[in-house]
């Protein structure tokens, strides 16, 4: 990027502390650093931040590298832009669009069920007929029985349901959906078992790591509006679902750090931001304790908070929120646990080549087998013997598990991989041996999750927030009160509304959009996309508009 002379000087002469080096942070960091900005990263723990991958010490033996390990597999839907666009900007070997050639298609996804025939679903299926409402209605419901061989009568009720949030007006998405749940929105409780495990519990959790009985209409449709209402990949970047072709900080994190450090960015990890001085309406330095203990304040023209949200608003002091009062909402955020277990195993799974969901697992088990997908095998990890990792995400951390009767909160690290383990025989040999306990090489939990012997109970360092209805109110914008503060990161207002590292990364150019504001600069500004809706129901979304003001529902808002 080559910036006018004037801005270029302006930006030398602006110096940036962004605090936490996640997606937000580095994104922040990437986006100034372009700009001509003199950008410090400080963080606490390693760069990446949950989307980091980390080996697994001391399992590296004759010159390979330590097994792969990871807080939980991650994926890159084709819908993601703000991602794909940062990854073709980091060069990678001899790649011609960067990192970004290191995604690759998962072709479908194995819905597996205890003492019941597993579903495969092939990614990116069926035409949808979006001319008119009635035919999206038949095309997306035969669509959905097929799929999930569900009874056509529920895929109908579904699909009607879809309909009702597609042709909603932005009213009401934002005043009555978005203060739904999606569990009340498509009727789980009054529909059947296989309906709610189906649509409602699962596809929420595999999809969009979020829990049916909490997570708002508004955002849960906004992604069906992508994941089902938009068949042609209108907007997309690629395909429907993608994965890394490696582990992450190989495929992705480590390449950025280093383009990053080309482009002058300084890093200081092991630096715990403890606290901000403020001086008026203006932040003058930022409170860190440095990996060797030594207490210091760090000051910058600029400051750009890209912590987790439960880590920000600690931050806020009284000052902050009365040049901010908005901030104080935050504490009504919510977050709970979603983390990763990496399974080796000595021979290869039959699981295909996709995501897998444990339907009514207790502990909500989603699952991916990696050595397909990677450039580098598994046998070129570790000690050589293993044939692939199953990576496996625990997204209910608050159910009795089959084994020991007890949470994953209340399990040891030991107890968590043999519940969890348990819990994945039960779904896939149920109908042929899928999973050998003599095939088991070993096994890696995510290392944020700690055991406390003496409270009987883990504590956990990455938290995960979690969408809730009514919670938008509670997410603030990037810039306000405090004239040279910044926010970036999944919590913070943003298009795709939902805690993701496609969020983090919108969030994080916003924040550089309003700081590039702030100052004056007429430098380019950080490109951002929107989401994808059926341009075919725009005239119902207008008449929706005026049915939300006279009172009136949705007009395909009837009994089914």
């Amino acid at each position: 990027m080559t910036l006018p002379a004037r801005t270029a000087r302006a930006a030398a002469k602006s110096r940036v502390a962004v605090l936490g080096g996640g997606v937000a942070g580095l994104t922040a960091a990437h986006e100034l650093a372009e700009r001509g900005f003199e950008v410090t990263v400080y963080e606490r723990r390693a760069l990446g931040g949950k989307a980091r991958s980390m080996g697994v010490p001391g399992s590296g033996t004759g010159g390979r590298p330590d097994l792969p390990g990871e807080h939980g597999f991650r994926f890159f839907p084709g819908f993601y832009q703000h991602v794909p666009d940062t990854m073709r900007r980091i060069p990678f070997a001899a790649n011609g669009n960067g990192v970004w050639d290191n995604l690759v298609s998962v072709p479908d996804a194995r819905f597996s069920r205890a003492g019941g025939d597993d579903i495969h679903a092939v990614l990116g299926s069926g035409a949808l007929t979006t001319a008119t409402p009635e035919g999206m209605r038949e095309s997306l419901g035969s669509m959905i029985s097929t799929l999930l061989k569900m009874p056509p009568e529920e895929g109908l009720f579904f699909a009607n349901r879809l309909l009702v949030f597609y042709t909603s007006s932005d009213a009401r998405r934002l005043e009555q959906w978005e203060r739904t749940s999606w569990l009340d929105f498509v009727q789980g409780h009054e529909r059947s078992h296989e309906f709610r495990a189906l649509v409602s519990r699962t596809l929420t959790s595999l999809l969009v790591a979020a829990k049916d009985d909490m997570a708002s209409v508004r955002t849960i449709g906004t992604m069906g509006e992508q994941f089902l209402g938009n068949p042609l990949r209108i907007g997309f970047d690629g395909a429907l679902d993608r994965v890394l072709n490696g582990p992450t900080n190989t495929a992705w994190i480590d390449p950025w750090v280093t383009m990053l450090r080309q482009l002058g960015v300084r890093f200081e990890v092991g630096a715990e931001v403890r606290g901000l001085e403020t001086a008026g309406r203006r932040i003058t330095g930022a409170r860190i304790v440095t990996a060797d203990g030594t207490a210091e304040t760090v000051t910058a023209d600029h400051f750009v908070v890209a912590l987790p949200a439960e880590r920000a608003r600690d931050l806020w002091n009284a000052d902050i929120l009365s040049a901010w009062p908005e901030l104080a909402k935050m504490s009504r955020l919510y977050t709970d646990w979603m983390n990763g277990i990496q399974f080796y195993l000595r021979r290869g799974t039959t699981l295909g080549a996709g995501h897998s969901a444990y339907i009514d697992s207790p502990w909500s088990l989603t699952s991916i087998a990696q050595n397909a997908l990677w450039a580098r095998k598994l046998p070129e990890y570790g000690d050589g013997t293993v044939a692939d990792c199953l990576s496996v995400d625990i997204s209910d951390w608050n159910t009795p598990g089959i084994l020991f009767g007890k949470t994953a909160k209340e399990c040891t690290p030991e107890e968590i991989a043999r519940e969890t383990w348990a819990q994945l025989i039960a779904h896939l040999n149920d109908r042929e041996e899928v999973l050998r306990d003599a095939d088991l090489h070993s096994w890696f939990l995510d290392p944020g999750i700690t055991w406390h012997a003496d409270r009987g109970e883990n504590s956990n360092a990455d938290p995960l927030l979690i969408n809730t209805a009514g919670s938008w109110d509670a997410r603030p914008e990037p810039h306000g009160g405090v004239e040279n503060l910044y926010l970036a990161g999944d919590y913070v207002r943003t298009n795709i509304d939902l805690a993701t590292m496609e969020g983090a990364n919108e969030s994080a150019r916003a924040a550089v959009n309003k700081l590039l504001d702030v100052i004056g600069s007429d430098a380019p500004r950080c490109r951002t996309y929107t989401l994808y809706r059926a341009v075919e129901l725009e005239p119902l979304r207008r008449a929706d508009a005026a049915d939300f003001a006279a009172g009136r529902p949705n007009r395909f808002d009837i009994q089914f």
